[in-house]
């Protein structure tokens, strides 16, 4: 059945453009060809088809759109056409023209002419043949022209030969079925390279689109599916890849899994608030982890480490809210004032690329006003960890701060920086459907008491949405509960948490039940594109499903309800809807605080949910297969029900509102889908298509184990036969089946694959036709051999009797059959290692079996394993027909057997090699030039050793005649004729120390001169002398390197991508294919020539742009193990797991189970086809006993010194209750065991221990070396924290020569000591006789020549004394390090290296608990002894003393008003400390009263530390608390701050302002306190910095700072200080007095007369008051007082002497 839709012309359009069409059909759409620059009539002469699974209804719509085609912006609508196709299903054949309607439905002057074709089932219109659709000839002899090509390429080859033909590739993936999604998986429709060639336009496939719609529709594809494999591999027969299912087996998502969430808090910066206490808060979940806390400044230094441990779902894990906090001023006491907060779902850092964020800055903002914006930042580290998830951590070494925070934000790819507040209202509606839960015991006694039936649910609705959760109103005994609310969340937009939680539950007294749970996700209901939108939803029902409704006590099914794993029965539907407003937060009349809102809404229309119609469901099942064992003896009912509908125990009277959704057993179906799914297992694939034949069930093989009676389940998988019709010829492309592997699954693990093809044939077919289709296919594969008649298989008869459990039983025909060839299978037997005991014995003679398509061979037995477990006889060889195709190999099993006493054999354990092909032995190409293969090794050198090599990717080699190649190691290269040349530009420092000349040497000393003279006062970093390197200088200066690699790594994939980017670009804007690439490769060759010789000018003047590192001799930091790196030193020896039992059906594919694990077998395996080419049997010293394996070392045991070198620890999992460790290490080696115990390291996760280890051990039998890290206890056993185990054996045989790293450089004394006890000469004499090359040979002018290539290198080296002397070793040494560029037999030597090993604790398997960096050198004990192991204990810091005299402040603010005078005033003081060190602070002594903020002091402070110059740290050690053990080291940046204060005498001091100067680099003071400004502060990044350790002694003025108000910073002080830094010898030499004290007393400050404190002495504090200011005041007072006194006694008296006077007395 087909609907054919022939798009002609669309004529009277406006304008001149490209157009293009969309025609879409049962929700499938095609787009047209694009037409360019047509004026009013686009003529498209083009056929779509739709095969389709159900008849075509007369109501069915046809729907054409078309646009304005643009490259860049979206395509523009001129108009749609749409057309019921009830008249095409009457006549079937149609041709129509009409005008198209705009947007709003008015017809347009544009028409559109089309003609429609309808094939049905029962032929009633033209029966057409395939023919028309793809081309196969009718005629059956065996030529076929395979349509390999188009199907690949998506396009068609003849691109004109009928209207039917030209649909432009894409009908034809429709033809083929699930071919959709194997094109999809070709290339996500990237248009391939070679359609360009064709001519034709591209035809534009809305991946996605149909992707999706191909899901929903499910049988609505053609299900006469064709695999596109079988097209493309017809001519082998086989799949080219293992086909998966089309099942997908996700491991429940309900079910709990390990995971582990580091949070590293680093530091905090620009905090609100003034001289805070601030406390980093921590918060996943409920769980709680605080910071210690810092005295009195805003930005604070940590650098703590936290882990929090959960087991739960990921669908819980991912939903909890992880939230940073800064609280001020916590103590026992108090809890605190929050400053602010930031918070994230712990989802969202998962999904970030290596799942972490590392070193950003998290933006705090003010949850109860949202205001006030920024409220500082928090750099920390998160990353979330699964099992068997591994994390890749930058090195932690030498991290430089990254001081730009606003380019650093702690936010996810493409969210903005600068984040809006924005109110997410959630509307609930009602509810309907709710279980009624009145069939319960409950009811009845409920009833009984209250006498009568009421609605037993007290419904309410929970929203939870980024850590808080908002409660609609409880709506009392209702099943229809009407709420009309709206829950109101404010929340930053775009929010850092995705999903919304909606969740129905039941009120109650004792506790509330869930219903049913809906996840909303707003990333599905947003768009962030040009025409996008804000989140936005309904007012939509959305369907709860959960637990069945078998009203019990106990549900043991109440999970489901609250959303973890898939409901399978309808619980409740719920009306609700979503907006999102951004907020305007400078407006006035806005709520400040973000507490959730609670409010009532108007109710809904009902109209707006659709109108009730009746429908009628009717389901039928066939049959049920496999049913659970536990329940299958029991009666068996089923149940389809939509919503309500059908469910027995609730049942439905007709409710409100129609039921949209249904729910049949198991599937829940999300938001918009209209198909009726039903999950009985028969119609899984195909639902409705009753009426259609080709809808073919899938055919389930299961496999069982019938070995010993009763028939055990293995497995099963799922297949989908091909379908031939009757009206079908039988022919490639698409018959016959070819074979495919198929996923066994048991549960939710793979259980093997099936090797089968399946095809399902209509009846009647013919016999015939069949056979000669096979034959024809099996002559095209292998067009030598003839197939007689003997050969053709028949079909089994119909009618025939059969075998009704088993069916007929035939051979494979020989179309299908593979074809076989001879091949032989040699096997190493090396050794066992590691047996465990089976049945508590220990296994004491064991034996290995090879078997391989029912071949074999067994190994010697092994007399005594616990003496030796290596095997006497070591290469055994077997013959076996296998597949010409590599990809049909069976399994190779190998089998390990315990030879116990009388005969008996106990299986140990067995392994499945299920691939063969990296065992494929191919020949060497001898006549293909050695010289292809230097330039490609050249080339892949950067990729092959992750970019930490020295070689440039761009050498070119110039090709000659002549034999000898010279590989040139000079910057200069001195060319000569006959010699070619392989340049290898040498930029790291290593190599350049090799190459500069002597002249060279010296012209960069004066260089370096004449830059010092230069630049005056700035002492530039002098070059490092010999004695005061040491390992750790190299190691400091590897690991600068390796992020310096890191970083161009990371540049240069950023650069791929972006061409990637430009060239698909290119593509789509249709560049010829032909020229397009070589456009390409001239522009990458000019960048290419312009960076290569950039690099020589940086080389050859020697001075470059960046700060010339001192020359140091480096080694390589690898931040993974070596064997990762080095493919598991697998270079000829293999280690396989042997297991044993079954595997669990819940375990992890990608995590191996290691209880199953109960040894290794070592050896290899090389398979190749009989006969082999003589020319490797006659070479030289063949040994035909050994067959491949020549020259392989012997297995008999060896006696090995192991030297272990542990550096440090980083990360470490905390293992006590104050979230620290007390790490210390642990090495096993079979039975010797090292604990270092006493050398615990106090409280510390990142230890830096610095020690190594010697351990003597015999290889067999002690190969596997376990380093381990234990927490030590005070009390109680020590506990592991984790382990790593490197396997010695395999490192100790490989070619990479693990034994001992080659040095970068060659020398016999200082900090680069050469460390192994051969020499370079010595290991490169062994290398050439063991590779049988000739050399090497040391010729005149400090050349070698080792086979057919020459080296070039210095010849001369210094002794102790500094006398030089003739060497070859640096050439031999040359020559090693450039190894894997030898012909033949180079690889890659392991260099001088420190590798980084993650710490594993079988407790938590497959997640990390720290890291672990060291390395392993093995020296056997028949050679020399090597020197004494490297000094590499940990640097002990510097002892430093910082002196700083406060001078002078100026323009200090006045923060106190006179008692008297109301005049303002400041009591100044200056307090100051080293970050770290805040209870030894300093204050100075109190300049009183200043009335201009003037302030003289000449106050010394002194500040001893120690400090370690590597790390740029400072390190102080100090007990946590009084209840400390001991002390804890930690590491600080050195950073000095000042404050200014006023001070209080009866209140506390008020804070005025502080600068923090970063002693590593700090602005140059100001000369004068005219020239200091709030810019040193805030523009701190752009002028020039100095460093205390560089510069010793600075003086200048420098600004006090603090935030106003609204935050901004403001100038609040200045002062002058020097600061004066000297080493502890140098500070005892001249010491100096604190203060002003003796020795060295500073001069007492000259300050005016008001500066001294009232209350000592009052006087002189009225005396002033008095004299300077209101002395004519006073006088005045003074008189006019007289003058009172005067009237007053005057009055008194007077009376008196009136009397008397009166009286005459």
């Amino acid at each position: 059945m087909a609907l054919v839709v022939c798009l002609k012309t669309v004529t009277e359009l406006r304008g001149k453009g490209d157009r293009i069409a969309k025609v879409t059909f049962r929700g499938l759409s095609f787009f047209s060809r694009v037409l360019e620059n047509c004026e009013d009539e686009a003529r498209f002469e083009q056929a779509f088809r739709w095969p389709i699974g159900s008849q075509v209804n007369g109501d069915d719509m046809l729907e054409i759109q078309v646009f304005n085609y643009s490259k860049v912006f979206t395509n523009r609508l001129i108009g749609t056409f749409r057309m019921v196709l009830q008249k095409v299903v009457e006549e079937g054949h149609l041709e129509v023209s009409d005008t198209l309607i705009d947007d709003n439905n008015t017809a347009i002057r544009t028409s559109i002419s089309i003609e429609i074709k309808y094939q049905t089932m029962d032929g009633r219109v033209k029966v057409w043949s395939d023919g028309e659709f793809l081309d196969v000839p009718d005629d059956c002899d065996g030529t076929f022209q395979f349509e390999t090509d188009s199907l690949l390429s998506g396009r068609s080859q003849s691109s004109g030969t009928s209207p039917g033909r030209s649909i432009h590739g894409i009908p034809t993936f429709r033809k083929t079925g699930k071919g959709v999604f194997s094109a999809m998986k070709l290339g996500k429709t990237r248009i391939s390279k070679d359609d360009h060639k064709k001519g034709d336009d591209p035809a534009i496939l809305d991946a996605e689109d149909l992707d999706r719609k191909v899901m929903r529709l499910g049988g609505g594809v053609d299900h006469d599916t064709i695999s596109l494999a079988s097209v493309t591999a017809v001519t082998t027969n086989v799949s080219n890849k293992r086909s998966k299912p089309d099942i997908k087996m996700e491991p429940s998502s309900g079910r709990p899994v390990d995971y582990q969430i580091s949070v590293t808090v680093i530091e905090a910066r620009q905090l609100v608030g003034l001289n805070m206490d601030p406390v980093v808060c921590v918060e996943i979940g409920e769980e709680k982890k605080y910071t210690s806390m810092k005295e009195s400044t805003n930005c604070p230094y940590y650098n703590e480490y936290f882990v929090f441990d959960f087991h739960v779902p990921p669908d819980v894990m991912f939903d909890k809210i992880l939230k940073i906090s800064v609280i001020h001023s916590k103590n026992l006491l108090r809890s605190g004032t929050l400053v602010g907060t930031f918070k994230l779902d712990v989802g969202t850092v998962y999904s970030q690329p290596e799942h972490q964020f590392h070193h950003k800055w998290a933006m705090l903002s003010d949850h109860d006003d949202i205001t006030a914006g920024c409220k500082g930042y928090v750099k920390c580290d998160l990353a979330v960890v699964g099992k068997g998830d591994n994390i890749k951590i930058p090195h932690k070494a030498n991290e430089t701060d990254e001081d730009d925070i606003e380019g650093n934000l702690l936010l996810p790819e493409g969210v903005p920086s600068e984040r809006q507040w924005a109110r997410f209202y959630v509307k609930i509606y009602r509810a309907e459907g709710l279980p009624k839960m009145n069939t319960s015991i409950m009811a009845n006694v409920k009833k009984a008491f209250i006498g009568e039936n009421r609605d037993l649910v007290d419904p309410y609705v929970l929203v939870q949405f980024a850590g808080q959760k908002g409660k609609t109103s409880v709506q009392k005994s209702s099943y229809e509960p009407i709420w009309n609310e709206q829950i109101i969340f404010t929340e930053m937009f775009p929010p850092l948490c995705r999903r919304l939680k909606v969740q129905i539950r039941d009120s109650d007294k004792v506790n509330d039940v869930a219903i049913g749970t809906h996840f909303i996700d707003l990333r599905k209901i947003a768009n962030d594109g040009d025409k996008g939108f804000l989140p936005t939803m309904g007012p939509a029902w959305a369907n709860m499903y959960g637990s069945t409704r078998n009203y019990t006590l106990m549900d043991e099914h109440q999970d489901l309800n609250e959303g973890l794993g898939e409901g399978v029965s309808f619980r409740a539907r719920l009306l609700i809807s979503i907006a999102v407003e951004i907020l305007d937060t400078s407006s006035a009349e806005i709520m400040c605080s973000t507490e959730v809102q609670i409010e009532p809404v108007s109710n809904i229309s009902e109209s707006a949910t659709g109108k009730m119609e009746e429908f009628f469901l009717f389901g039928s099942f066939l049959e049920a297969t496999m049913i659970d064992r536990k329940i299958g003896d029991k009666p068996i009912s089923f149940e389809v029900t939509i919503g309500n509908y059908g469910n027995q125990i609730d049942g439905v009277s007709k409710p409100a509102s129609a039921k949209k959704k249904k729910e049949d057993g198991g599937e829940s179906e999300e938001e918009e889908s209209e198909l009726i799914h039903n999950s009985s297992d028969e119609g899984a694939e195909d639902d409705g298509d009753l009426t259609s034949v080709p809808s073919t069930p899938p055919m389930k093989p299961v496999i069982t184990d019938r070995s010993e009676g009763k028939a055990e389940f293995i497995g099963r998988t799922f297949a989908k036969p091909l379908t031939k019709m009757v009206d079908e010829h039988y022919g490639p492309p698409r018959f016959p089946p070819q074979l495919e592997y198929y996923q066994i699954y048991r549960g939710n693990c793979t259980a093997g694959d099936l090797l089968a093809a399946f095809e399902l044939l209509q009846i009647p077919y013919d016999d015939e036709e069949i056979r000669r289709a096979l034959i024809a296919v099996h002559d095209f594969a292998v067009p030598q051999i003839k197939i007689g008649p003997a050969g053709r298989t028949a079909l089994p008869p119909i009618d025939g009797p059969t075998d009704s459990d088993r069916g007929p039983i035939l051979p494979v025909p020989l179309g299908i059959r593979p074809i076989l060839s001879r091949y032989r299978i040699e096997v190493l037997f090396w050794g066992l290692r590691d047996l465990k005991r089976i049945n508590l014995a220990q296994v004491d003679r064991p034996r290995v079996d090879i078997e391989c398509a029912g071949k074999g061979v067994q190994s010697a037995l092994i007399q005594n394993y616990k003496k030796n477990p290596n095997f006497s006889t070591l290469v055994k060889w077997f013959e076996v027909d296998l597949p010409e195709n590599e990809l049909l190999h069976p399994p190779l099993n190998i089998r390990v057997v315990d030879c116990r006493a009388f005969g008996r054999f106990t299986l140990v354990g067995s392994y499945a090699v299920t691939s063969l092909r990296k065992f494929i032995y191919s020949p060497p190409d001898k006549t293909a030039n050695n010289w292809a293969h230097t330039a490609r090794l050249a080339n892949g050198y950067m990729a092959l050793t992750n970019g930490t090599s020295h070689s440039r990717p761009h050498s070119r080699p110039i090709s000659h005649p002549s034999g000898d190649i010279l590989v040139n190691m000079d910057p200069e290269p001195n060319i000569k004729k006959m010699d070619t040349v392989v340049k290898i530009d040498a930029t790291t420092d290593a190599v350049v120390k090799v190459d500069l000349n002597e002249d060279e040497k010296e012209k960069e000393k004066e260089n370096k001169k004449k830059k010092k003279k230069k630049k005056g006062e700035e002492v530039d970093e002098e070059e490092p002398d010999e004695s005061m390197l040491d390992w750790w200088s190299k190691y400091f200066a590897s690991i600068e390197t390796m992020m310096e690699n890191l970083r161009a790594q990371e540049a240069a994939l950023a650069e791929a991508e972006e061409r990637e980017d430009l060239e698909i670009a290119g593509e789509s804007a249709e560049i010829k294919a032909d020229d397009f690439p070589v456009k390409g490769t001239k522009l990458k060759e000019k960048s290419k020539d312009k960076k290569s010789s950039k690099d020589k000018k940086k080389n050859h003047d020697g001075t470059e742009k960046r700060p010339l590192k001192p020359k140091v001799d480096e080694l390589v930091v690898y931040n993974k193990e070596l064997e990762i790196e080095f493919g598991n030193f697998e270079d000829w020896l293999h280690t396989f797991n042997l297991y044993r039992g079954k595997a669990g059906d819940d375990d992890d594919h990608n995590v191996v189970d290691d209880d199953r694990i109960v040894g290794r077998f070592k050896g290899s395996l090389c398979m190749y086809k009989l006969p082999l080419s003589e020319e490797i049997t006659r070479e030289a010293g063949f040994d035909p006993n050994m067959g491949m394996f020549q020259s392989i070392p012997h297995n008999d045991p060896i006696n090995v010194l192991i030297r272990i070198y542990i550096i440090r620890a980083t990360d470490l999992h905390p293992a006590d209750i104050n979230g620290k460790a007390d790490p210390y290490i642990v090495i096993r080696l079979g039975k010797s065991e090292i604990r270092d115990k006493e050398n615990y390291i106090s409280k510390q996760l990142n230890p830096v221990f610095g020690k190594s280890f010697d351990i003597e051990a015999t290889f067999p039998m002690e190969s596997m070396l376990t380093v381990a890290v234990y927490d030590w206890d005070l009390v109680g056993t020590d506990d592991l924290i984790g382990e790593t185990k490197i396997d010695l054996e395999n490192r100790y045989y490989s070619k990479h020569r693990v034994t001992c790293g080659i040095a970068s450089n060659y020398s016999v004394h200082g900090y680069n000591v050469w460390r192994d006890p051969q020499k370079p000469t010595q290991i490169l004499a062994k290398l050439c006789k063991e590779g049988k090359l000739d050399g090497p040979h040391y010729g005149p002018g400090g050349r070698v020549k080792v086979g057919n290539r020459i080296f070039l290198g210095p010849t001369e080296i210094e002794d102790e004394s500094g006398l030089k002397k003739q060497t070859e070793e640096h050439l031999s040494l040359t020559v090693l390090r450039h190894w894997e560029e030898i012909p033949r037999v180079g690889c890659k030597l392991i260099p001088e290296h420190v590798e980084t090993r993650p710490l594993l604790n079988p407790d938590k398997p497959g997640i990390e608990q720290g890291r672990i960096e060291m390395w392993v050198d093995m020296f056997p004990m028949d050679v020399p002894a090597p020197g004494p192991a490297i000094d590499i204990s940990p640097r002990k810091p510097k002892r430093y003393e910082l002196r700083v005299i406060i001078w002078n402040t100026d323009e200090v603010i006045l923060e106190d008003d006179d008692y008297f005078t109301g005049e303002k005033s400041s009591d100044i003081f200056v307090r100051g400390w080293l970050k770290g060190q805040q209870e030894d602070k300093q204050d100075t002594d109190v300049h009183y009263h200043s009335l201009t903020g003037e302030g003289n002091f000449n106050w010394r402070f002194v500040f001893p530390f120690d400090y370690l110059m590597a790390e740029e740290k400072i390190v102080i050690s100090k007990k946590e608390s009084m209840f400390s053990w001991d002390e804890t080291e930690y590491k600080i940046p050195a950073r000095l701050t000042l404050q200014v204060w006023d001070a209080d005498h009866f209140s506390a001091d008020d804070f005025l302002g502080a600068i923090e100067l970063d002693l590593n680099k700090f602005p140059r003071g100001a000369k004068t306190a005219k020239q200091c400004s709030l810019n040193m502060v805030l523009k701190e990044h752009e002028l020039p910095t100095i460093s205390i350790f560089k510069q010793k002694r600075v003086k200048g003025w420098w600004p006090f700072v603090a935030r106003d108000e609204n935050d901004e910073f403001e100038l609040t002080g200045k002062v002058e200080a020097e600061l004066h830094l000297l080493t502890a010898e140098e500070a005892e030499k001249n010491p100096v007095g604190f203060g002003r004290n003796e020795p060295e007393p500073l001069e007492k400050p000259n300050r005016p007369d008001t500066t001294f404190l009232w209350f000592l002495s009052p006087l002189k504090a009225i005396r002033y008051l008095i004299c300077n200011r209101y002395k004519w005041l006073i006088i005045k007072i003074v008189l006019a007082l007289l003058l009172l006194i005067m009237v007053g006694l005057f009055l008194y008296s007077m009376p008196g002497y009136l009397v008397k006077k009166l009286l005459g007395a």
